[in-house]
């Protein structure tokens, strides 16, 4: 294993999903984490993924995986984790409860497997990335196994 492996590419690795791990520089002035990603590796904008983390209204987190340049649909995503509302989680509660920072946040290995949703467009590609739970390194992999090794539900949930 490499030494700088992280939770998402030892679980994948661990559970033999075949992935492809994608390295680049992150600038730390950015905040532009997808776009970024996007750009440095230079593929279709809506074949990469980002991980945005939901509180629902009993307190606990969900997982709402969808393109880099969709803006989430809050309502879509609690009737998708079948809830009644959910809001955007507090990026120091997504940290802590993830293990990832925010800009590194990977849908797959998270500190414990939290209700996830992902955007129903993933099916459309042969393969999909999303983060490996560090700002500049990516995983590439087939949308079915991003579903699989989450227990995500897939349901439409941009806005507009």
């Amino acid at each position: 294993m490499a030494a700088n492996a992280t939770p998402a590419t030892k679980l994948l690795a661990a559970e033999k999903i075949p992935h492809n791990v994608h390295r680049y520089t992150h600038d730390p002035r950015s905040q532009r984490f997808g776009d970024e990603a996007v750009e440095a590796m230079g593929v279709p904008a809506g074949q990469v993924f980002k991980t945005l983390v939901v509180e629902l209204p009993d307190g606990k987190l969900g997982v709402a995986v969808l393109p880099v340049p969709s803006k989430l649909s809050l309502k879509a995503v609690a009737a998708a984790l079948g809830v009644a509302k959910a809001a955007m989680a507090d990026p120091a509660k997504a940290q802590k409860v993830t293990g990832y920072v925010v800009g590194g946040i990977s849908p797959i290995g998270q500190r414990r497997l939290l209700p996830t949703v992902v955007d129903a467009s993933a099916m459309t590609w042969e393969r999909v990335f999303c983060s490996a739970g560090r700002r500049g390194i990516e995983i590439e992999l087939a949308p079915s196994d991003l579903v699989r090794c989450t227990a995500a539900v897939l349901a439409d949930i941009t806005a507009g």
